[in-house]
């Protein structure tokens, strides 16, 4: 069976700083990917290029086996991929059900069909239905994070992306937030997590990838990876930690 995404010897760029070096990865239908690293480790840089916002050759990307490395990225939404960024990068000065509507307007007409609704989303994130008419940037941080996941849900995706969701959030927050993905994932939605907090990563996904300075240090299933091994790759081999 093909796997829903894919990469190959993926190489991305900044300008004449290469960010990436050769990374392979894949992800399969209804499976949670966690990508780990420091920062700088080049895991969102892997989001970026997937998702069309940075160039790359058009075979470095492929889902289920289609060449789509470097499209635009309204048409990766069109193909059943969204992406929650880092920072949310949410539509301030409007409520949170306009930023909700302009995915469900994104949607129809990227043609992307799918089984998320605004009552699906507000079962989903009760607060979000209480807030409603809230201006988006009068609402706390984990709450505006839950805007955008629902924004991306609300795009149908068949792949969701996921960037640092729990930065800068309080624990408990985090934990409300890690909570909802397996909900998603028995939507049909395949995940790639990127996130620096090691444990985090390993209990919200089936598989890890490690990355240090833009290559792919270590992969393995989540709960196999002893953490001898992850701390060796995560920051390298004169920094490991005992």
């Amino acid at each position: 069976m093909s796997a829903v995404l894919s990469t190959h010897g993926l190489i991305a760029r900044y300008g004449d700083f290469q960010a990436l070096h050769g990374v392979d990865l894949e992800l399969h239908a209804g499976e949670s990917v966690a990508l780990i690293g420091a920062n700088g480790a080049g895991k969102s840089t892997v989001l970026r290029s997937v998702m069309g916002l940075l160039p790359v050759a058009p075979e470095m990307v492929r889902l289920a086996g289609r060449p789509v490395g470097g499209i635009a990225p309204h048409r990766m939404v069109s193909e059943g991929v969204a992406i929650v960024p880092e920072g949310r990068r949410l539509f301030r000065g409007m409520s949170v059900v306009d930023n909700l509507r302009v995915a469900i307007d994104q949607a129809a007409r990227a043609g992307a069909r799918g089984d998320w609704t605004l009552e699906r989303l507000y079962q989903l994130f009760p607060v979000l239905k209480q807030k409603a008419r809230a201006p988006v940037q009068s609402l706390s941080g984990g709450q505006q994070q839950m805007v955008a996941i629902g924004r991306a849900l609300l795009c149908q995706p068949r792949l969701l992306l996921c960037d640092e969701i729990s930065l800068g959030l309080a624990p408990k927050v985090i934990r409300e937030i890690y909570a909802v993905l397996p909900e998603i994932r028995a939507a049909g939605t395949a995940l790639i997590v990127v996130e620096q907090d090691v444990g985090l990563a390993q209990s919200a996904s089936d598989r890890l990838y490690c990355m240090l300075e833009g290559r792919i240090t270590l992969t393995g299933r989540s709960t196999d990876i002893a953490r001898a091994a992850i701390d060796e790759a995560y920051f390298g081999v004169r920094h490991a930690v005992a």
